[in-house]
Protein backbone atom coordinates (compact mmCIF):
# COMPACT_ATOMS: atom_id res chain seq x y z
CA UNK A 1 0.00 0.00 0.00
CA UNK A 2 1.29 3.13 -1.04
CA UNK A 3 1.66 6.38 0.99
CA UNK A 4 -0.73 7.98 -0.42
CA UNK A 5 -3.11 5.81 -0.03
CA UNK A 6 -3.02 4.91 3.42
CA UNK A 7 -3.80 9.06 4.27
CA UNK A 8 -6.83 9.28 1.85
CA UNK A 9 -8.98 7.41 4.36
CA UNK A 10 -8.27 9.79 7.83
CA UNK A 11 -8.52 12.51 5.31
CA UNK A 12 -12.20 11.12 3.77
CA UNK A 13 -13.45 10.80 7.09
CA UNK A 14 -12.01 14.22 8.62
CA UNK A 15 -13.66 15.82 5.46
CA UNK A 16 -17.14 13.87 6.37
CA UNK A 17 -16.98 15.15 9.74
CA UNK A 18 -16.23 18.16 9.17
CA UNK A 19 -19.20 18.38 6.15
CA UNK A 20 -22.02 16.85 9.08
CA UNK A 21 -20.98 19.23 11.47
CA UNK A 22 -21.61 21.64 9.21
CA UNK A 23 -24.76 20.69 8.04
CA UNK A 24 -26.06 20.26 11.51
CA UNK A 25 -24.59 23.83 12.21
CA UNK A 26 -27.12 25.10 9.74
CA UNK A 27 -29.98 23.42 10.75
CA UNK A 28 -29.96 24.42 14.28
CA UNK A 29 -29.79 28.06 12.43
CA UNK A 30 -32.79 27.64 10.77
CA UNK A 31 -35.99 28.68 12.88
CA UNK A 32 -38.14 25.84 14.29
CA UNK A 33 -40.80 25.97 11.92
CA UNK A 34 -38.53 25.64 9.13
CA UNK A 35 -36.47 23.09 10.83
CA UNK A 36 -40.50 20.94 10.93
CA UNK A 37 -41.81 21.59 7.97
CA UNK A 38 -40.71 21.56 4.52
CA UNK A 39 -42.40 22.55 1.12
CA UNK A 40 -42.67 18.46 0.48
CA UNK A 41 -42.88 17.04 4.04
CA UNK A 42 -46.20 19.09 4.44
CA UNK A 43 -47.83 16.38 1.36
CA UNK A 44 -50.43 14.19 2.88
CA UNK A 45 -49.83 16.19 6.96
CA UNK A 46 -51.61 17.99 8.92
CA UNK A 47 -52.10 21.57 7.80
CA UNK A 48 -49.95 23.64 10.26
CA UNK A 49 -52.76 25.53 12.43
CA UNK A 50 -52.39 29.38 12.45
CA UNK A 51 -54.83 32.42 13.57
CA UNK A 52 -54.72 35.91 12.20
CA UNK A 53 -56.99 39.16 11.55
CA UNK A 54 -58.25 39.61 8.48
CA UNK A 55 -58.17 42.44 6.72
CA UNK A 56 -61.93 43.20 8.30
CA UNK A 57 -60.44 42.48 11.35
CA UNK A 58 -62.65 39.37 12.00
CA UNK A 59 -60.48 36.36 12.88
CA UNK A 60 -58.93 34.20 10.31
CA UNK A 61 -58.47 30.62 11.85
CA UNK A 62 -57.35 27.74 9.66
CA UNK A 63 -58.58 25.14 12.14
CA UNK A 64 -62.15 26.89 11.66
CA UNK A 65 -62.11 25.49 8.49
CA UNK A 66 -62.22 21.72 9.23
CA UNK A 67 -64.80 20.42 7.42
CA UNK A 68 -64.14 22.27 3.98
CA UNK A 69 -61.82 21.74 1.35
CA UNK A 70 -59.52 24.79 1.82
CA UNK A 71 -57.35 26.81 -0.97
CA UNK A 72 -54.60 28.68 1.04
CA UNK A 73 -53.29 31.46 -1.35
CA UNK A 74 -50.13 33.06 -0.40
CA UNK A 75 -49.88 35.90 -3.25
CA UNK A 76 -48.86 39.82 -3.49
CA UNK A 77 -50.16 42.83 -4.99
CA UNK A 78 -47.04 42.89 -7.34
CA UNK A 79 -47.41 39.02 -8.87
CA UNK A 80 -48.74 38.63 -11.96
CA UNK A 81 -49.76 35.48 -11.76
CA UNK A 82 -51.42 36.36 -8.62
CA UNK A 83 -53.84 38.68 -10.28
CA UNK A 84 -54.77 36.65 -12.41
CA UNK A 85 -55.47 33.58 -9.83
CA UNK A 86 -57.54 35.44 -7.42
CA UNK A 87 -60.75 36.38 -9.93
CA UNK A 88 -61.27 32.82 -10.67
CA UNK A 89 -60.59 31.78 -6.53
CA UNK A 90 -63.17 34.20 -6.13
CA UNK A 91 -65.34 33.01 -8.63
CA UNK A 92 -64.75 28.95 -7.31
CA UNK A 93 -65.72 30.64 -3.89
CA UNK A 94 -69.32 31.78 -5.13
CA UNK A 95 -69.79 28.51 -6.91
CA UNK A 96 -68.29 25.79 -4.76
CA UNK A 97 -68.77 27.32 -1.50
CA UNK A 98 -72.03 25.70 -0.81
CA UNK A 99 -70.48 22.50 -1.34
CA UNK A 100 -68.42 22.86 1.66
CA UNK A 101 -65.13 25.14 -0.22
CA UNK A 102 -63.01 27.77 1.02
CA UNK A 103 -60.63 29.68 -0.05
CA UNK A 104 -58.24 31.85 1.99
CA UNK A 105 -55.95 34.43 0.95
CA UNK A 106 -52.66 35.12 2.66
CA UNK A 107 -51.20 38.52 0.73
CA UNK A 108 -47.00 38.81 1.71
CA UNK A 109 -47.10 42.78 0.63
CA UNK A 110 -45.35 44.99 3.61
CA UNK A 111 -48.21 47.08 4.18
CA UNK A 112 -51.86 46.66 3.97
CA UNK A 113 -52.74 50.14 1.54
CA UNK A 114 -52.38 48.39 -1.57
CA UNK A 115 -54.06 45.08 -0.57
CA UNK A 116 -57.35 46.72 0.58
CA UNK A 117 -57.34 48.51 -3.02
CA UNK A 118 -56.90 45.28 -4.94
CA UNK A 119 -59.20 43.41 -2.26
CA UNK A 120 -61.97 45.92 -3.20
CA UNK A 121 -60.85 46.34 -7.04
CA UNK A 122 -61.04 42.82 -7.66
CA UNK A 123 -64.21 42.01 -5.30
CA UNK A 124 -62.81 39.13 -3.45
CA UNK A 125 -66.11 37.61 -1.57
CA UNK A 126 -63.31 35.49 0.35
CA UNK A 127 -61.11 36.12 3.75
CA UNK A 128 -57.76 37.73 3.01
CA UNK A 129 -54.96 38.41 5.73
CA UNK A 130 -51.53 39.54 5.53
CA UNK A 131 -48.81 37.21 6.42
CA UNK A 132 -45.12 37.66 7.13
CA UNK A 133 -41.53 35.66 6.94
CA UNK A 134 -43.04 33.67 9.87
CA UNK A 135 -45.88 32.19 8.20
CA UNK A 136 -44.66 31.03 4.94
CA UNK A 137 -41.53 29.37 6.64
CA UNK A 138 -44.55 27.41 8.70
CA UNK A 139 -45.65 26.47 5.30
CA UNK A 140 -42.35 25.49 4.09
CA UNK A 141 -41.00 28.68 2.30
CA UNK A 142 -42.70 31.19 0.49
CA UNK A 143 -40.29 32.27 -1.54
CA UNK A 144 -41.94 32.86 -4.65
CA UNK A 145 -45.52 33.55 -5.60
CA UNK A 146 -48.32 32.77 -5.92
CA UNK A 147 -47.61 29.47 -3.37
CA UNK A 148 -51.25 27.73 -3.47
CA UNK A 149 -52.07 24.76 -1.26
CA UNK A 150 -55.06 22.57 -0.95
CA UNK A 151 -56.21 21.25 2.17
CA UNK A 152 -58.89 18.48 2.45
CA UNK A 153 -61.90 18.35 4.81
CA UNK A 154 -60.09 16.83 7.80
CA UNK A 155 -57.09 19.37 7.23
CA UNK A 156 -54.43 17.42 5.51
CA UNK A 157 -52.76 19.20 2.76
CA UNK A 158 -52.71 17.44 -0.32
CA UNK A 159 -51.71 19.46 -2.93
CA UNK A 160 -48.78 22.41 -3.25
CA UNK A 161 -48.82 24.43 -6.46
CA UNK A 162 -46.24 27.00 -6.77
CA UNK A 163 -45.80 30.03 -9.41
CA UNK A 164 -48.14 29.61 -12.14
CA UNK A 165 -50.51 27.07 -12.63
CA UNK A 166 -52.61 25.71 -15.14
CA UNK A 167 -55.89 26.78 -13.31
CA UNK A 168 -57.51 23.82 -14.96
CA UNK A 169 -55.23 21.36 -12.55
CA UNK A 170 -55.83 22.90 -9.53
CA UNK A 171 -59.89 23.38 -10.62
CA UNK A 172 -59.61 19.32 -11.30
CA UNK A 173 -58.00 18.64 -7.93
CA UNK A 174 -60.51 20.32 -5.91
CA UNK A 175 -62.92 18.73 -7.52
CA UNK A 176 -61.99 15.98 -6.50
CA UNK A 177 -61.58 16.45 -2.95
CA UNK A 178 -65.09 18.11 -3.14
CA UNK A 179 -66.45 14.38 -3.93
CA UNK A 180 -64.41 12.65 -1.33
CA UNK A 181 -66.24 12.71 1.68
Amino acid sequence: MSAASSHAGPRAWSLLRTLSCGLLLAKLALPAAAQSYSAKSLLNRMAPEFTRKDLSGRRLDLASFRGKVVLLNFWATWCAPCLVEMPEFAAWQREYGPRGFQVAGISMDDTTAPVLKLVERLKLDYPVAMGDARLGELYGGVLGLPVTYLIDRRGVVRARFDGETNLEVIAKQVGLLLNHR
